[in-house]
């Protein structure tokens, strides 16, 4: 016996060609209304007509209808085009009032958005958009982001200025971006073992020949680990990596950002006076890191740059791009090959490309970076700085000192 679904997929084939928009719609909700409990997702599958549909159907008919108004229909592909038709710089529109509060893990196929349509729609028509809160459900549904619950999107503790300081980095992005200015990303990816060690993911390889490694992940004292430290140009959709293979520390981190300027940055920005930094508040860059401003402040020297740093609130690493438009792609192309040295490791890392244009270079540094060094309050005083009005612990800039 026929299941539901396959009944009206049957009896939608054959009316389909002799039926036109309202009269799709309203035997869609009669159908629907007829089976009763689940009958709108039935005919959802068995039509693939969307639900809203269906249901619109369905209560025209709970309604009543006129049968002079069924004949009063507008022929097939008429009426008002789409608005993103009309109007294409729509969704980019959308997509710069969501992105400063955007929630949830950047990486995942879904991103959520804590706006809601109703204020959404309200703000695109300050702009001159004039679109309904459903319309641009749609449009955000269709750009990968849905609505979640608060209850859902609970992370924990989080700063109360939170939101408002991815509006400034987002702020501050444009205006450098505007002035032709570099603006970077940058951060420490996770130590790697090196040897031959089991990496996780799975790679084509000849049926029944596996690449053989080590049952137990005790780190190799000749070959040690490395320190994946990197920067991606967010404008140029480029990214450098300074593998090192020695400790993390402030030093590390901008002699890391220092051989991007040599290596890349110049190159590409030769008439560069100032360089935004968009940076993680722990770890190497942290916030409240002494040696992190000291050596900013002699990169700031050398180079003749002002150096601006916005720093993400605590607990917000995710939301830093380099996350999610580049080391994401690293680890995607070693997935299940072992590290076996560092060659391996830089190859595997400059071989990455995506089909948005992202290119990366990587060089191994073998340097070796001192911990647990001091800076004194004499030094601290010595630095060209000056903090922003709003948090100036996580937005300032060290500008060039004169005469040294």
């Amino acid at each position: 016996m026929a299941s539901p679904v396959e009944l009206i997929r049957s009896k939608f084939l054959s009316l389909k060609p002799v039926m036109n928009e309202r009269l799709t719609r309203l035997w869609a909700g009669a159908e629907a209304q007829a089976i009763g409990e689940g009958g709108i997702a039935i005919v959802e599958e068995a039509t693939g007509m969307s639900r809203t549909t269906i249901r619109a159907g369905r209560d025209e008919l709970r309604a009543g209808i006129d049968p002079a108004d069924v004949v009063n229909v507008r022929r097939t592909g008429g009426g008002r085009p789409p608005i993103e038709e009309t109007h294409p710089d729509i969704v980019p529109a959308l997509e710069a009032l969501v992105d400063p509060v955007t929630r949830g893990d950047p990486e995942s196929p879904l991103r959520w958005t804590s706006k809601s349509t109703r204020k959404l729609a309200e703000e695109l028509a300050h702009q001159g958009y004039q679109v309904s809160p459903q319309k641009v459900g749609q449009l955000l549904h269709a750009s990968g982001y849905s609505l979640q619950a608060t209850h859902k999107t609970l992370e924990g503790s989080s700063h109360p200025d939170r939101n408002e300081q991815f509006e400034i980095i987002n702020a501050r992005v444009d205006k450098f971006q505007g002035r032709g200015a570099p603006v970077i990303s940058v951060d420490t990816k996770k130590k790697e073992l090196i040897g031959d060690f089991k990496n996780a993911g799975r790679e084509w390889q000849p049926k029944g020949e596996p690449v053989p490694v080590r049952v137990h992940d005790f780190i190799d004292d000749a070959l040690g680990k490395v320190v994946p430290y990197g920067v991606y140009d967010l404008t140029r959709n480029t990214g450098w990596v300074n593998v090192g293979i020695d400790h993390d520390t402030p030093e590390f981190a901008v002699e890391s950002i220092a051989r991007w300027w040599r290596t890349m940055g110049k190159r590409a920005y030769p008439e560069a006076t100032e360089l935004l930094i968009t940076a993680d508040s722990g770890g190497s860059n942290a916030v409240r890191s002494r040696l992190w401003k000291l050596e900013l402040q002699r990169f700031a020297d050398r180079s003749g740059l002002a150096i601006s740093v916005s720093h993400f609130p605590p607990g917000t690493s995710k939301w830093n791009k380099i996350e999610h438009r580049l080391f994401c792609h690293i680890t995607e192309n070693w997935r299940g090959r072992p590290l076996v040295d560092h060659e391996t490791v830089v190859q595997l890392i400059g071989s990455v490309r995506t089909s948005a244009g992202l290119k990366v270079k990587a060089k191994i540094d073998t340097r070796q970076y001192s911990t647990g060094i001091k800076v004194s309050d004499a030094e601290m005083d010595s630095l060209c700085i000056t903090q922003e009005i709003f948090h100036g612990e996580w937005n300032y800039t060290l500008h060039p000192r004169k005469n040294l």
